[in-house]
């Protein structure tokens, strides 16, 4: 806690110095509308400088206090960035700690293993042979093609458990600066130095290629077109007031200090101030759960998600079957068939066979500890036979399929009753997996393994759906057995026995209809779905193809990431609509404090327009242009962490913002400026 505090400090004093670099004129152009304020603030600081040579606008104590506050301002939309960046750069800085450079054993082939070239890691190309052994590190991306080991990815990943990687299949993928713990692998290297996974995630956290998404550029749009139509109407008062003025006979008492006082003040600044630091500070929540965005269009698109495709395995269940209940046929005790399961999976190391032993345990109190295992013959699975099981002093058990078990009590004399068979179909229309179990030529009973969703699961669809997001469960399974697995987990739909095909068969009928579609892939055969897909988050346990495809990375590798992916991508489109509402309605207010006052010269009539009352047109304009710049500090917190996610419709939600932000941008600024008129007005005068 201690640490985090300190390096928030450390942050702070960073961003503090990043904010006066920021003034930079080719840094400053990159936000129009605060471009307008840093113009303001040169103008009103010329025109203090010329009023010692007698040129006077206004008054020389007014005109600096104005020049100052603008000044203010754009520090303080620079601090928004900076701060923003800045937690960006202290991820970045912790990754590039654990990158380091490496010598490379290269190889020229695989039957060439012995023929070990060392060579530094950033002499490596792509394609080229290397061999890791155990306590080495990886020098580059790649993609195990030879071997297996145990993997600590801890540097990346933050978790200390190592994993395996191995050759085939969907978990060949390595990478650079990840240590071999156990045996040693041999890669084909898949990135060239300076340009693998790491170095882009670098990149990415560090903010240097975070570019606009299509929703803020719009955003930007509309903020610059709205400071345009402001900067004519300022333009025009102040034509209109000199105008006026002259007619009058008297000099013009609206100064240009005042009017761009007024601009700024009328202008979206507080959104545009904090515009930039709303999307960085997204990026960076995504950051902080282990998921790298290759860009933040995609974190922006799963904002806008309605369909969200999850894999069941991993997801949606834990992955393995597990034994739920022993069922007994034909008279026998449960309590029989729970021992004979039991023996018969003794020597079973798959999660289904260790799960027989805990049920068994934890149902009748069964335990192992007696039995002499040294006179037990342990029958292991075979495709084959489709069975396991044990002999043991003349008595044979066996564990297995229903078909398998069938053929083998008829062989043994036996019969395969009636009621088994429907035991059987019972649980297999409930989605579940049945394994019989036999004593010499007698069914004893069912074991009833079934897939266990995760706890917790349900309710987070429900909150999705709260949301207006379609839940659609993928799997492998029959339509039988993923109705009920779909059913027990709330989902709203589901593919089963699903192929690549019809994986994006599915997400482009979606799209078609309108909708933007979310999924999960680690698999050579889900990189054509992931490409197709608006939000594809491919694991880093995946395959090399599965992560090109992707537009997002998961660190973690697990498959529930996703869920929090939507989140995270709401969070950002409601807190960017939050300020925006808050920033337009306080807009609105400053009107009211500004406006009267500033006419108050010509037409003094004006002055029933002063509904709070304020002390002078001098204390009215310095009350708003101090708020204006003190508001974005005080909503720079709200910008970094985002608004409270909540799981309620899209319109709903609209509703609520309009009312909380839309009702507090227009009360806030009315107390905070009469609050700053009081303290100016009792020190001015």
């Amino acid at each position: 806690m201690k640490s985090e505090h300190t390096m928030e400090k450390r942050i702070m004093a960073i961003a503090i110095v990043d904010a006066v670099k920021k003034l930079h004129p080719k840094v400053q152009k990159e936000n129009p509308v605060m471009l307008l304020v840093y113009i303001s603030a040169i103008l009103v600081t010329g025109l203090y400088v010329i009023s010692y040579f007698g040129l006077k606008d206004a008054p020389s104590g007014y005109t600096l206090f104005i020049s100052i506050v603008l000044w203010f301002t754009v520090l303080f939309a620079n601090f928004a960035e900076a701060i923003a960046e800045g937690r960006g750069k202290a991820q970045a800085d912790s990754l590039r700690s654990s990158k380091k450079q490496v010598n490379a054993n290269k190889i020229p082939s695989i039957e060439k293993a012995n023929e070990i070239q060392v060579i530094p890691s950033t002499r490596l190309k792509k394609g080229d042979l290397v061999i890791v052994r155990a306590g080495e590190m990886i020098p580059l991306d790649g993609e195990v093609i030879e071997g297996v080991a145990s993997v600590d990815e801890s540097a990346i990943t933050g978790e200390s458990a190592p994993v395996i990687r191995e050759s085939g299949g969907d978990r060949s993928a390595v990478t650079g600066s990840t240590s071999v713990i156990s045996d040693h692998i041999i890669i084909r290297v898949t990135s060239e130095p300076g340009k693998g996974f790491l170095d882009q995630m670098i990149a990415m956290v560090e903010g240097a290629n975070r570019q606009k998404t299509p929703n803020e550029k719009a955003l930007e749009i509309f903020l610059v077109a709205l400071t345009l139509v402001f900067i004519l109407v300022t333009m025009s008062l102040y034509t209109y007031t000199h105008f006026i003025a002259a007619d009058q006979g008297i000099n013009n008492p609206v100064s240009v200090t005042t009017m761009v006082a007024l601009l700024v003040c009328l202008a979206p600044t507080t959104i545009g101030a904090l515009l930039s630091a709303i999307g960085i500070a997204g990026m960076s929540r995504l950051n902080r759960v282990n998921v790298l965005a290759m860009s933040g269009r995609a974190i922006e698109a799963a904002g806008d998600v309605d369909i969200l495709m999850l894999d069941k395995t991993g997801t949606i269940t834990f992955g393995n079957r597990q034994a739920d209940d022993f069922i007994p046929v034909d008279g026998v005790q449960s309590y029989e068939l729970a021992e004979a399961a039991q023996l018969s999976s003794l020597a079973d190391e798959t999660p289904e066979g260790r799960s027989i032993v805990i049920l068994a345990k934890t149902k009748h109190q069964i335990r192992t500890e007696h039995i002499d295992t040294s006179k037990i013959n342990f029958i292991p699975f075979s495709a084959k036979t489709r069975m396991s099981g044990v002999s043991m002093e003349g008595i044979e058990i066996r564990k297995g399929a229903a078909e398998a078990i069938k053929a083998y009590v008829v062989k043994n004399v036996g019969t395969f009753s009636r009621e088994c068979g429907e035991v059987v179909e019972k649980i297999a229309n409930k989605g579940g997996t049945p394994l019989v179990v036999a004593k010499g030529n007698q069914v004893l009973g069912v074991i009833y393994l079934k897939d266990i969703v995760k706890e917790g699961v349900k309710e987070k669809f429900a909150d999705l759906r709260k949301m207006g997001v379609k839940t659609i469960m993928i799997t492998g399974d029959n339509p039988k057995t993923a109705a009920a697995i779909a059913a027990e987990a709330g989902v709203d739909d589901f593919l089963a026995e699903a192929t690549p095909e019809a994986k994006l068969e599915l997400i482009r009928e979606y799209q078609q209809k309108g909708h933007l579609v979310a999924m999960t892939g680690d698999g050579t055969n889900d990189a054509p779905a992931l490409a197709q897909a608006d939000v594809a988050v491919a694991m880093n346990t995946g395959t090399q193809a599965a992560k090109e495809a992707g537009n997002m990375v998961d660190l973690d590798s697990s498959p529930t990431k996703l869920i929090h992916i939507v989140q995270i991508g709401k969070q950002l489109l409601m807190t960017r609509g939050s300020l925006t509402t808050f920033s337009m309605a306080n807009d609105l207010a400053k009107y009211f404090a500004i406006v009267p006052a500033l006419f108050l010269g010509l037409y003094p009539q004006l002055s029933v327009l002063n509904i709070m009352g304020l002390h002078s047109p001098e204390t009215a304009v310095l009350s708003a242009i101090i708020f204006n710049a003190l508001v974005i500090i005080f909503l720079i917190p709200l910008a970094l962490k985002g608004v409270k996610y909540r799981e309620v419709s899209s319109q709903r939600l609209l509703s609520s913002n309009l009312f909380v932000y839309g009702l507090g941008g227009i009360v806030t600024p009315f107390i905070c400026i009469k609050v700053i008129d009081i303290i100016l007005s009792s020190i001015w005068y």
